[in-house]
């Protein structure tokens, strides 16, 4: 492996521990350490111990992505996500597809949607954690909207009856009332961000929309254009570090196409390991979960990824494979509800995923 050197010998030993005992009196930067291994450390600058801090013993309550250095162990410890897995919540009320949803997974939003018969569905449901229960109606009756925001400060934008809608609504936890209309009327969109700081891209208008718009809590605004027109693609994270992917773009073609947004403009991330459209999205643009969705072959889709801010990795499945489902919540605690899955279903499904200290070794 090599030694890493200051002015000083600091060696890293085969079994993969730091020696210590010759005087290593700096800490190695996170920034020099990738995929749990010292395979690209390439440098100890001057700078060493800005970031990695040396402890006696593992912190209590350490934050993901946190690197530290045991001195009693003498080795470099990291806190990472564990592997996650979806288990049975609690049935919808009401069996929809094309339902929206917003909040987290003990407090989730459920509302819209299509039980089979027409008119849409203006229901709206809230979920504790095991339950759901009745919540507000909505005052328009619409699916394949976009849905941000939390439990009491939810956000429903556009969507379609007969035709494109522009209208949004606002609900405070028991009523929605009406916000500023949508500047570009449109249907199978995607949303992310607050109440009061959403953002919304993609869709139909009717033909394929790049199109993308800031809500300060009152009005819409035009922001920066998705690199690519897209339809029934997924969102997560905030106004100003938004996450697009998958989806449909013209003529009729599933993308694997992930998009980060910096509050003006889209750039190009890791491609999803699976094309779909019509999934759902939950988390942060450096810590995000796309779950479900729908591709030609092979249908109705169960597959589970989660984004790290550069690439995707394929975790575990879905029970029910199912599209135009609802999602809400963080990268390790999700929630997946309704949709169809070979006909309109109201099963829920919550997705958890620990986080663990992980010692880093040599590669």
């Amino acid at each position: 492996m090599g030694t890493i050197k200051q002015n000083r010998a600091n060696n890293i030993l085969t079994s993969g521990k730091l020696d210590a005992t010759d005087g290593l009196n700096n800490d190695i930067p996170a920034s020099n350490i990738a995929n749990a291994s010292f395979s690209n450390v390439t440098a100890y600058p001057p700078s060493a111990g800005t970031v990695v801090t040396k402890v006696a013993s593992d912190p209590p309550s350490p934050s993901e992505g946190q690197v530290w250095f045991n001195t009693t162990s003498n080795v470099l410890k990291q806190y990472t996500l564990a592997a996650g897995s979806w288990a049975s919540g609690g049935n919808l009320g009401t069996a929809r597809q094309s339902i929206k949803g917003a909040g987290t997974q003990t407090a989730g939003l459920a509302f819209s949607g299509y039980i089979g018969t027409l008119p849409f569905s203006t229901a709206t449901e809230e979920y504790d954690g095991a339950a759901w229960t009745a919540g507000g109606n909505m005052g328009s009756a619409r699916v394949n909207l976009a849905g941000l925001g939390t439990q009491t400060a939810g956000l429903a934008a556009a969507g379609e009856t007969t035709t494109v809608q522009n209208a949004t609504e606002e609900y405070d936890g028991s009523a929605w009332t009406a916000g500023g209309n949508v500047a570009t009327a449109r249907q199978q969109l995607a949303g992310c961000g607050i109440q009061t700081a959403g953002l919304i891209f993609g869709g139909l208008a009717p033909g394929y929309s790049s199109a993308t718009e800031e809500y300060d809590g009152a009005s819409w605004t035009t922001g920066g254009n998705l690199t690519v027109a897209t339809k029934g693609l997924a969102g997560a994270g905030t106004q100003t570090a938004g996450l697009a992917f998958g989806g449909e773009t013209p003529p009729f073609t599933n993308t694997n196409a992930t998009e980060e947004y910096d509050g003006s403009t889209w750039t190009s991330g890791g491609n999803l390991n699976t094309a779909r459209e019509h999934l759902s999205g939950a988390g942060i643009q450096t810590a995000a979960l796309a779950f479900g969705g729908d591709n030609p072959t092979p249908g109705f889709l169960n597959v589970t990824e989660e984004y790290n801010g550069a690439s995707w990795t394929t975790v575990s499945s879905m029970a029910t494979g199912r599209y135009l489902f609802g999602g809400a919540g963080t990268q390790t605690e999700a929630l997946a509800f309704g949709g169809n899955s070979g006909s309109i279903t109201n099963v829920t499904e919550e997705w958890t995923a620990g986080l663990q200290i992980q010692t880093i070794t040599v590669s």
